[in-house]
């Protein structure tokens, strides 16, 4: 676990769309990585050199930076067994740990609720952005997603809704609206209790941008402000112990080159602000970062773009992580392509149980359904 007394925290970013793992990590100095990128590959002079074989790409400067500052972990070739090239799908095996069949609880809210077991504070987990992913999905347990942190608040501006017990019956009533859309019981239980969590984590939260002063500006795009909420939040130290949020869109079949310039020159100097942020308020102690994507994309390109592959790539960043690169690069050899695609190399359940098991100091086999190999990234 973390150095420090502090509850660590972990911040979990989702690059929605699979993103492009080969022109993410450059294997610029592979013939065969060329070959078969004619359209789409980046030269070699342009590339941001790790060392001979590898290189981050040239939109990644800030991201770069942290990585030669010992502060980014690179995991090559994660992903798991018989990829199914479906973005829900893959999304759903991610967020669920569950391969082989449908899953309906998430990973995330198990955690949550080893964090929390009675679900005493509804902020242990945040998320930014619209909707709730389903990784954070698991009955009884209470998680606060927040769309826009500025007008973050249910109910409050209705004309005579003037106190929670006004609002909590309206959420009653909501509740009971559905219910024979729905059922009654036990359906209709879980929606009044999620409406009333909701209620008060928005009187909870809506105090931290009221706290929150900075020096960093951050970019003027959506997930620079969904990590500058998330920075709020933090620094609010109102108990949030998980965060979660997304940037999109990562589906480049076309167009690709201007498409992915544009996502990692965002995400990477959305990231770099927020960790600078957390330094400027001694804050990032206790801080991990973890950013996934559902799977890699075809080491040919169709033209313009990429279409939908198997093995990718992961990152871990904070002030506590060993830095570096963990696992090998998948052949781009053809004999060793799955399908035309990198072929995994890393369950991604390792992956999660190397942050459940060495930063939160929780035990992960109930949370991903087994042992995995872990890496040892603090």
């Amino acid at each position: 676990m973390t150095a420090t007394k502090k509850d660590p925290v972990l911040v979990i970013l989702q690059l929605t769309g699979a993103n492009d793992y080969l022109n993410t990590i450059i294997p610029y100095t592979n013939g065969h990585y060329h070959d078969n990128r004619p359209k789409v590959g980046i030269p070699q002079d342009k590339v941001l050199p790790i060392d001979d074989e590898l290189a981050f790409n040239p939109n990644m400067a800030p991201f770069k930076q942290m990585y030669d500052d010992g502060k980014v972990a690179i995991i090559h070739g994660i992903g798991f067994e018989n990829s199914p090239r479906s973005h829900f799908r893959a999304m759903d095996i991610w967020h669920t740990c569950e391969p082989d069949v449908v899953g309906t609880e998430g990973w995330v809210a198990k955690l949550v609720r080893d964090l929390d077991p009675q679900g005493e504070n509804v902020l242990k987990c945040v998320n930014f952005g619209q909707g709730l992913p389903r990784a954070l999905a698991l009955r009884g347990v209470p998680i606060t997603s927040v769309s826009n942190l500025e007008s973050y608040g249910l109910m409050s501006s209705v004309p005579g809704v003037a106190s929670e017990q006004d609002r909590t019956r309206l959420m009653d009533r909501f509740a009971r609206m559905y219910a024979p859309a729905i059922g009654t019981g036990a359906t209709m239980d879980y929606l009044g209790q999620t409406g009333r969590d909701a209620l008060k984590g928005a009187d909870i939260i809506k105090s931290a941008p009221e706290k929150y002063s900075s020096t960093v500006e951050y970019g003027d795009n959506a997930i620079a402000k969904y990590l500058r909420d998330v920075a709020r939040v933090h620094l609010a130290d109102l108990g949030t112990q998980v965060f979660y949020t997304s940037h999109a869109p990562y589906d480049t079949h076309f167009n690709q080159t201007p498409m992915h310039t544009r996502l990692w020159t965002e995400v990477s100097a959305a990231i770099s602000d927020f960790f600078d942020d957390l330094h400027e308020h001694d804050a990032g102690d206790n801080v991990v970062m973890m950013i996934f994507t559902e799977f890699g994309r075809r080491v040919r390109d169709n033209g313009t773009g990429t279409d939908h592959g198997a093995g990718g790539g992961a990152f871990i960043i904070g002030d506590q992580v060993k830095g570096g690169m963990y696992g090998s690069y998948p052949s781009l050899k053809p004999e060793d392509l799955n399908q035309g695609d990198l072929d995994p190399s890393y369950d991604f359940r390792g992956f999660y149980s190397s942050v459940i098991d060495q930063w939160l100091g929780l035990d992960p086999v109930p949370i991903v359904g087994g042992k995995f190999e872990q890496i040892q990234f603090v």
